[in-house]
């Protein structure tokens, strides 16, 4: 069992206070004891990551581009002890942890080349009262950045925030899920090795509590929370003058047309619902489909269903892993056992497996309620449901019946309704016969309406993490 803490200005804290207990997701063995920062380690990070700030911030981008580079060395060199602590700590099924890695060197990869990309723009001057006067702007690190990080991505989606901070000259306060935080640690102690100064990485585990002082504190001048949607607006309501960028959740819908491959669409869409156990904001909750094809399309969907292998996220072919704790578990049940008493048929799955007591077995559900919960809000468990509709516009106006507004996909081979979705559908993104959980990490990601605020993806955050200043000369 590994006793750690926060990481702060460079070190471990010393806290001995509350306890902090770490499990594998799948047997739900101990593994790790984390001291929990108190209010004076929480001030020093606040104060280490302004102090280191103040130093970073004047290094040249040639200066930060080296070190980003020897810390993409570092993590590379780590790659089997960052993929097996992403299967222990997150429950993620092995194959998709080692995907997860692949992305975070993509992610600091593209980081690298932006260093070397951060400019401003040339502003035409010489006309009328500023003839013969020209303009340049340039951008400049914000300060410190406060970056809460969820358990389901724990490294890549924490690398989004750090990644480009780091190239625009920003200090970063991480503070990661309760439920994944030693691959955070990892990451700061990566790192220091690098050379990066001391403070300008602190990983903070503290209680809700004091993530709230960091919030409200005037010193952090931007808040990057990729979360629920319920603390995410609130934390912005607390936030002050600081910038805020929101990447909440999802109930992410599919639509399928008549001109659709089905065996292709219902392969890709098992797996869009189920990977990792519905456990991603991108997930495939909800799939609309063309009534000329809907009873197809179901028979194909439930064998795709069938084929997929729940268990242990260590074996490779596992896709089906652990739910990350039991009170989601419990959560997940209710809601599909209120949506069957309202009327819902249960088409398969719905109940737990028998491999593990974490695992809900692939569940698709139809003749759902509009305010059963499984359809209302996001469900981040392994739930699919189906619906079948008449015309385009009923499609579409199916999918904007949401609170939600993250992605979308559909499945046609028809570009006149192609241009209609992506004209009407309100989303951030919109996956043209592909799943709404693709994501490539320097493509603009975000959401509209409860999904968030602000777009991720390396240049789009930097954006965020930079101010622009004028020059007139």
């Amino acid at each position: 069992m590994a006793i750690k803490s926060s990481y702060i200005n460079g070190t471990f804290s010393s806290s001995t206070s509350e306890k902090l207990i770490v499990n594998d997701k799948y047997t739900l063995k101990e593994i790790a004891s984390i001291s929990m920062a108190n209010k004076e380690e929480v001030e020093s990070a606040i104060t280490s990551s302004l102090n280191a700030f103040e130093d970073y911030s004047n290094f040249s981008a040639g200066k930060r581009y080296e070190l980003l580079k020897k810390f993409i060395n570092i993590f590379k060199l780590n790659e089997d002890r960052l993929v097996e602590l992403i299967v222990a700590e997150a429950g993620k099924p092995l194959s998709y942890a080692k995907s997860e890695f692949s992305r975070c060197v993509d992610t600091l990869v593209i980081a690298l080349e932006e260093t070397r990309r951060i400019g401003g723009e040339v502003i035409p001057m010489d006309f009328g009262n500023s003839e013969g006067r020209n303009a340049f702007t340039g951008k400049f690190p914000v300060g410190p950045i406060l970056a809460l990080s969820p358990f389901n991505f724990p490294l890549n989606l924490a690398l989004h925030k750090i990644a480009p901070a780091f190239a625009a000259g920003c200090s970063v306060i991480l503070k990661p899920s309760p439920y994944t935080p030693l691959s955070s640690l990892l990451l700061a102690e990566f790192a220091k090795e690098a050379g990066f100064p001391d403070g300008l990485l602190n990983v903070v585990i503290c209680s809700n509590e004091l993530s709230e002082v960091m919030v409200r504190d005037e010193r952090i001048k931007l808040l990057s929370f990729t979360g629920s949607p319920k603390i995410g607006w609130f934390l912005k309501n607390i936030a002050g003058k600081k910038k805020v960028v929101l990447e909440l959740g999802g109930n992410a819908a599919v639509v399928v047309d008549e001109t659709t491959n089905l065996e292709e669409a219902t392969k890709s869409i098992a797996i869009g619902a189920f990977l990792y156990s519905g456990q991603i904001c991108i997930s495939t909750q909800k799939v609309f489909i063309a009534e000329a094809i809907y009873d197809e399309f179901k028979k194909l969907l439930v064998a795709e269903t069938q084929k997929l292998i729940c268990g242990n996220p260590e074996k490779v072919e596992t896709i089906v892993g652990p739910i990350i704790d039991k009170v989601h578990v419990t959560r997940i049940l209710d809601w599909i056992n209120k949506a069957k008493g309202n009327g819902a048929n249960i088409i398969c799955g719905g109940e737990l497996s028998t491999v593990n007591s974490h695992i809900i077995s692939p569940t698709i559900i139809e003749k759902y309620k509009d305010d059963d919960l499984i359809n209302s809000e996001e469900i981040f468990g392994p739930v699919v449901l189906l619906k079948s509709y008449s015309h385009d516009d009923e499609a579409i106006n199916l999918v904007n019946d949401s609170r939600f507004g993250l992605q979308a996909g559909v499945f046609t081979n028809r570009l006149d309704f192609i241009k209609k979705c992506f004209s009407k559908i309100e989303v951030g993104g919109l996956i043209i016969n592909s799943v709404p959980g693709f994501r490539v990490d320097q493509m603009p990601y975000g959401g509209v309406k409860d999904s968030g605020l602000g777009r991720e993806g390396i240049k789009y955050a930097i954006d965020d993490m930079t101010e622009t200043k004028l020059l007139i000369i």
